[in-house]
């Protein structure tokens, strides 16, 4: 057990992020395990060895220091921070880190009453090494923390692991950051961010997936894995010769497929932004990533199945897409309570139910660019693999990409709109898209 002492407590309303993933984890109950996500930490050379003590005080220093680990959510969904208590551990001895990460994510988190954060150590066995950690397993709450928040708390850690300390004052916390967004200054950032949502939702389509595919399994969602170097090759190819990132070259890419599969030119996708553009919410730990809104005129969209042969056009649509991509990210940071009125707004006036159900997650922290040859990107299918690591009964979407690394990009989906036969051809397409792209 690790005791924690922080200095405050105290209720206030959930920040925009907070709202934004507590709506998806209430849609996707009660499988919202799958929002769980953890690291693993190697206690580094220089800090060993480790003990059990020494590592347990580092992580309650964080949980003091970052609100975020210490707050609950309270009676009609608020912010229910606590001063002080005590943290479970799951103590390893002799096992392998990502097995106790595993276990660690398995079971969603009881909001109302359990510390939006898991821990596991990992010792090295055996009598002469069982006080020694030699790696630290991390599992948040989605509420508590998004991806960049937690790669925060493990900088920290490490640098708890290595100096003994954490120097410099706590960067902005959640209830602080909630007490903002309702100013006048918030308030204006919200403005403007539904004036994007509003314009945008009176054009799009009802919702990207649309069709009943006919051929659902059971459980219905389903997740294809791509492994593939050609897609990296091919993206970091057609981001140095455009002057853009690989980001955009692949949203551009998924969401010119999308008007493929779907027969929509205009292509509505929400990509999750992750909102830490200011100075002062870059090192913060809370959930800051939202939905932005990213709207393509593809055009010439015929339908079916997924082409084997993209049209020449892609390089006009990168061009199209750098200014839609600066309008989805500043629409990123806003009021999902804005963006409830609006859906319901919009929806009765056109007589239908609006929501894309189409999602893109660029995880990867970092990214590079290089113009490699001809002959190494026509290679590289060769080296593609593709697997089948979830499946599950409820998702709050229909279909979502995520890129996880350079050279991984899974899709997720709802068999009931998109068959699983036509989730693998997707990401078959998308890598052949690219690497035509990239030769042409």
């Amino acid at each position: 057990m690790i005791s924690f002492a922080g200095t405050r407590s105290g209720r206030a309303p959930l920040t925009w992020g907070q709202r934004a993933i507590w709506d998806a984890i209430r849609r996707t109950a009660p499988d919202d395990r799958y929002f769980n996500f953890g690291r693993v930490l190697e206690v580094p050379r220089g800090a060993r060895p480790a003990s059990v003590a020494y590592v347990s005080r580092g992580i309650g220093l964080l949980v003091e220091r970052h609100e975020a680990l210490r707050t609950l959510v309270g009676p009609g969904a608020c912010q229910d921070l606590r001063d002080r208590g005590v943290l479970p551990v799951r103590i390893a001895a002799g096992a392998d880190p990502d097995l106790v990460l595993a276990e660690l994510s398995a079971t969603a988190f009881d909001y109302a009453d359990e510390w939006p954060l898991r821990v596991g150590l990992v010792t090295g066995g055996g009598p002469l090494h069982e006080d020694e950690v030699t790696h630290v397993v991390l599992v948040f709450c989605h509420m508590a923390a998004d991806g960049l928040g937690a790669e925060q708390v493990v900088r920290d850690l490490r640098l708890f692991l290595l100096r003994g300390g954490l120097p410099g004052d706590p960067p902005p916390q959640p209830l602080d950051l909630a007490r903002w967004q309702e100013s006048v200054a918030g308030r204006r950032q919200a403005a403007a961010a539904a004036t994007h949502w509003e314009r945008e939702y009176r054009r799009i389509p009802a919702t990207m997936f649309d069709l009943p595919s006919g051929a659902a399994e059971r459980p219905p969602v389903r997740r294809a894995a791509l492994s593939s170097p050609a897609i990296d090759l091919a993206a970091q190819r057609l981001a140095v010769r455009h002057g853009t990132s690989t980001s955009t070259v692949l949203l551009t890419a998924v969401s010119a497929l999308v008007a493929e599969v779907t027969g929509h030119e205009t292509v509505a996708v929400l990509p999750i932004v992750s909102n830490r553009f200011g100075r002062d919410t870059r090192t913060a730990v809370t959930t800051l990533s939202q939905e932005g809104l990213f709207v393509l005129g593809t055009g010439g969209s015929s339908g079916g199945p997924v082409r084997t042969r993209p049209g020449a056009g892609f390089a006009d649509l990168l061009a199209a897409a750098r200014a839609a991509v600066l309008r989805a990210y500043r629409s990123g940071y806003h009021d999902p309570g804005d963006r409830e009125r609006i859906v319901a707004e919009t929806s009765r006036e056109r007589g239908v139910p609006i929501h894309p159900y189409c999602c893109f997650n660029d995880m990867r922290f970092t990214e590079r660019a290089t113009d490699h040859d001809d002959e190494l990107i026509r290679r590289a299918p060769s080296e593609t693999s593709l697997t089948w690591p979830l499946s599950q009964d409820e998702l709050n979407c229909r279909f979502c990409v995520h890129v996880s690394d350079a050279t991984r990009v899974s899709v997720t989906a709802d068999t009931r709109w998109l068959s699983k036969a036509d989730i693998e051809r997707y990401l078959l397409g998308l890598e052949r898209l690219l690497v035509e792209a990239a030769l042409r």
